[in-house]
């Protein structure tokens, strides 16, 4: 009986009882609770008018109750500046990295979210000509070349990433510049190959980015201690 309540608590009501439990001396204030198409699982809460309101990605709406009180209190928690627990940030996380899960994130951002970046042709460096030759020389051209595009701003905090609900390798254009070594672009570009090739995998509450595997073949790069080496010059620049 008490499972079924649970499964039949609203999420207003899940929120009153974490509120309840973040500030026992405090009356539960007046609360919204909002399931909005977002393009990713972006949430958050606010106080508004004296209200709490929290905004959901409707990716987690069918999510299990215990998944969602573990959200709310992780929400709440940020704007009552308390640290949620870490039973709440393991749930969380591993509802997250379920293979449905991930497989329904790709497709919302592929038809919800826009991927705004430059063609593949810079003012120095032509992107695809570069993806192709690693190919050749790495993957023995098998590698399906991907959507490629520079960065529409020139970050140094992130050089390159794979977005794979776009299927696209995005560099930044801070280094489409004539001072830019051509074996650090190759390593950029090589790193995010790499991604394409050996995607993410979920341990439990973690989501780990860099296998095994993928470091085994990223030190297959010719002269890698010397492109880890540029790289770091340039985000310390």
């Amino acid at each position: 009986m008490q499972v079924e309540s649970l499964l039949q608590e609203p999420p207003e009501a899940i929120c009153a009882r974490v509120f309840r439990k973040l500030r026992p001396r405090t009356p539960a204030p007046e609360i919204s609770v909002r399931f909005l198409p977002y393009a990713d699982a972006h949430s958050s809460a606010c106080w508004r008018d004296g209200r709490l309101e929290l905004r959901i990605s409707d990716v987690l709406e069918g999510a299990p109750p215990s998944v969602l009180e573990a959200l709310i209190h992780i929400l709440l928690g940020k704007l009552l500046r308390r640290p949620a627990p870490r039973a709440c940030l393991y749930r969380y996380r591993r509802y997250l990295n379920r293979r449905d899960v991930q497989r329904t994130l790709e497709l919302i951002r592929a038809t919800r979210g826009r991927k705004q970046l430059a063609g593949p042709k810079g003012e120095h460096f032509h992107l695809e000509e570069i993806f192709d030759d690693l190919n050749r020389r790495f993957f023995g051209g098998l590698m399906i070349r991907p959507r490629l595009g520079w960065s529409l701003r020139a970050s140094r905090s992130r050089l390159g990433h794979w977005d794979p609900a776009h299927q696209a390798i995005v560099i930044s254009k801070v280094l489409d510049r004539a001072e830019t070594p051509r074996l650090l672009l190759e390593y950029v570009i090589f790193h995010e190959m790499l991604h394409l090739r050996y995607p993410a995998r979920a341990r439990g509450g973690r989501r780990q980015v860099h296998t095994r595997e993928f470091r085994a073949a990223e030190r297959t790069f010719p002269r890698l201690e010397e492109a880890r080496q540029m790289l770091k010059r340039l985000v310390q620049f």
